[in-house]
Parts: structure tokens; sequence; C-alpha cells
């Protein structure tokens, strides 16, 4: 599969340092957008082990097909998720003990959203709030699902769009990597279609920019991917610009 790709990350208008962080793989095909949290620099510890943890993992990983892995595979899942899974899994536990061993990191966590091309097919990984969106043609879609009190809510009650705008607790998320020693994650794969445009992305895109505005954004610059990015930040920073802002955008080009 081939793939072209930008991503950028911008300390946002308010924020005096930049707790999130982003990796791009190219031999492993793996994207990934992490939102810390903690403070005092211990948000961007996190983010950073995160997603150098789960790196780490998948060059270990395809150098040697007998190294030992930390989590045995789950049945049901097939072996890219499992591998993503795994990784993810490392990460949370590496984060959990460093906080643990060290006051000054204590409650430390992140986010984390991953994608893996491998063959035909998209893995795709998560915990947290930050997401995934796929543009394919000039309709965008939400592909993951917030770890977030406020999508609790939505789930279990109709909130109207008023209710949403005002839900006073928009920033809690109910599950993080570096919470707890074990942690859920979310898998899943997908078949990519040629043109189709990913946009993974922390909450301080969506919580500026509407998805809409998000869509129209993407659709206007899917020949420029780099200025998608620029754009879409400058599009949070215009709207507010309270959080950090991460995006990155991986078109597949051919398969």
């Amino acid at each position: 599969m081939k793939l072209r790709y930008a991503g950028n990350t911008h300390v946002g208008m308010k924020r005096t340092h930049n707790e999130d962080n982003l990796l791009i793989l190219q031999e492993e095909n793996l994207y990934m957008v992490a939102d810390g949290m903690g403070g005092h620099a211990s948000g961007e510890v996190a983010s950073e082990m995160a997603i150098s943890t789960v790196a780490e993992f998948f060059k270990e990983t395809s150098a040697d097909d007998d190294v030992t892995w930390p989590y045995k595979m789950e049945k049901g899942r097939r072996y890219e998720e499992n591998r993503l899974a795994a990784g993810i899994k490392l990460a949370n536990l590496r984060i959990f003990e460093t906080a643990s061993q060290n006051a000054s990191q204590r409650g430390m966590g992140t986010t984390i959203v991953a994608i893996n091309f491998s063959g035909n097919s998209a893995y795709l990984g998560h915990v947290g709030d930050s997401r995934i969106y796929r543009l394919r043609g000039d309709k965008m879609e939400l592909v993951t699902e917030d770890h977030s009190l406020l999508n609790d809510y939505i789930k279990m009650k109709d909130l109207t769009e008023q209710e949403i705008e005002n839900f006073p607790h928009k920033n809690v998320i109910v599950r993080a990597l570096g919470m707890k020693e074990t942690v859920q994650v979310d898998v899943a794969h997908e078949e990519p279609q040629i043109g189709d445009i990913y946009l993974l992305c922390t909450d301080g895109l969506n919580g500026m920019v509407k998805d809409s505005d998000i869509e129209r954004i993407m659709v206007e610059n899917r020949t420029n991917l780099e200025a998608g990015c620029e754009k879409l930040i400058e599009a949070a920073n215009a709207g507010g610009g309270t959080d950090n802002c991460t995006v990155i955008l991986v078109e597949v080009i051919e398969k």
C-alpha cells in the first residue's frame, strides 16, 4: 500500500507548553497521536512515552518474529489487531509504573490514537478521546468512539445539541493510558479505498472546530496534506485555541 502523509502540532493560544505528541513510523506504516495530561510537563512525558513505546514494540516484532510478547493474543482478533493492542497496553503499563515510582509524575496519563496499514487493510487502535476520521470522496466519518463522560451520557440519554454544547464536563475522559495498571484498547480494521484520507487528531482540533468545517478543510486541501494540516490548526486557533492541537493526515494513493 502506497501512502502520502503529513503531520503538525501547535501549542495553541492559551497554553504555555505542548503536552501533545505525534509519531510517523514510515517503515511500519504506523501513525500515532497522543494527548498528555498531568501538568508540569508530566503530560508531555506520558504522551511521548506512549508513542515511543508502541513504535519500539513494532520495530522489535518486525525485526524478530520470535520475540516474546508482553500480552497474550486475544482470540477473535487478527494478528495485526493484537499487535497494535499489545503495543498500546505495554505503553499503558510503562506510564503507570513510571507515575507510581515518581511523585512529581503521579497521575500523569495520555490518550492515544494509532493507525497501522498492512496488506490491504487499515488497523485502528485508541484509548481516550483523541480521534480518527476518514474522508471518502467528499464525506467525512468519525471512525473512533470517544472514551469520555460526555459520550457516555450521549449513549445513555438522548441529549439535544444544546445539552451537548452546555455539558459541564466535556474534558472528562473515562479511559486513558496510565490511569490503571491495565487498560482496555479499542481496535478495529477496515479496508481503505484509494483516495481515502485519514485524520488523526487530539481534541484540541474537534473541540474548537465543527466536524462540518473539518470536513470542508480536508476536501479543500486534499491535494496538499501539509497545507491541510496547517489549515486545520489555524481553524482550531481561530476558534479559541484553548488547547494544544495535533493532526496527522494519511492518504491511500495506491493498493
